[in-house]
C-alpha cells in the first residue's frame, strides 16, 4: 500500500466536536503531519488548540510563519490568515482575500496541500454549514490525493460534506465515528 505523508483536516459549524471525534480516535504511532483549519469565528485558535489537545494522543499546536510541517503533530491554522503549506513543507500565513466568506480558509489549505504531497495527501472534509474545502479537494482529488468525506447524514452542518461530494466525489464517505479508523488502516503499515 502506498504511504500517506500527510492529512489535511477541515470544518465549519459543528467541526470542533467533528475535529473532537476524528482526532480522539487517532492512532498515537500516526507519523503523518495533521493539518486542521476549522472556521471557530474566534479571534485566536488557542482554545481550540487546547481542546484538541485534550483529545488527541498527538501535540497538537499552532502552525506558524516559515516553520516546518512537523510529522506525528496537529498543526492548526491561526485566526485571520490563510495556512498555506509550501513544496519545501514550511508554512506560509496569508492575509489574502477571505475565500468562500472564510480566513483561513479550508480550500486554500487543501489545494497548497495538494501541490506540495499531490498523491500522498490525504484530506477530510468535516461538518459545515458553506461551501468552502470543495475546490480543495477538487484540487486534492485531481493531483491524486486520497478524499474522505464526513457523510452528511452525520454532521450536524451537511452543507459542506455535500458541497465536497457533489464538487469533487469521494473516495470515502463515511460517518464521523468511521473517520478515524479508517484514517489509522491508510496511514499505519
Amino acid at each position: 500500500m502506498k504511504r500517506m505523508a500527510a492529512i489535511v483536516l477541515g470544518g465549519s459549524a459543528g467541526g470542533t466536536e467533528a475535529l473532537k471525534a476524528v482526532l480522539g480516535g487517532l492512532d498515537p504511532r500516526l507519523p503523518q503531519a495533521v493539518l486542521v483549519c476549522c472556521h471557530t469565528g474566534s479571534e485566536t485558535v488557542e482554545l481550540l488548540c487546547e481542546m484538541l489537545g485534550h483529545v488527541s494522543q498527538l501535540p497538537v499546536i499552532e502552525a506558524g510563519e516559515r516553520e516546518p510541517v512537523r510529522g506525528g503533530v496537529v498543526q492548526v491554522a491561526p485566526a485571520g490568515y490563510h495556512l498555506l503549506v509550501e513544496r519545501d513543507f514550511h508554512f506560509t500565513l496569508s492575509a489574502d482575500p477571505r475565500v468562500n466568506l472564510s480566513r483561513p480558509s479550508i480550500d486554500v489549505l487543501f489545494a497548497s496541500a495538494a501541490a506540495a504531497w499531490r498523491s500522498a495527501l490525504i484530506g477530510v472534509v468535516l461538518s459545515g454549514a458553506n461551501a468552502d474545502g470543495a475546490e480543495g479537494m477538487w484540487e486534492l482529488r485531481r493531483l491524486g490525493g486520497c478524499a474522505i468525506v464526513q457523510s452528511p447524514d452525520s454532521a450536524l452542518a451537511r452543507v459542506m460534506p455535500q458541497a465536497a461530494i457533489d464538487r469533487a466525489g469521494t473516495d470515502h464517505c463515511v460517518p464521523l465515528d468511521a473517520i478515524a479508523p479508517l484514517l489509522n488502516r491508510l496511514c499505519l503499515p
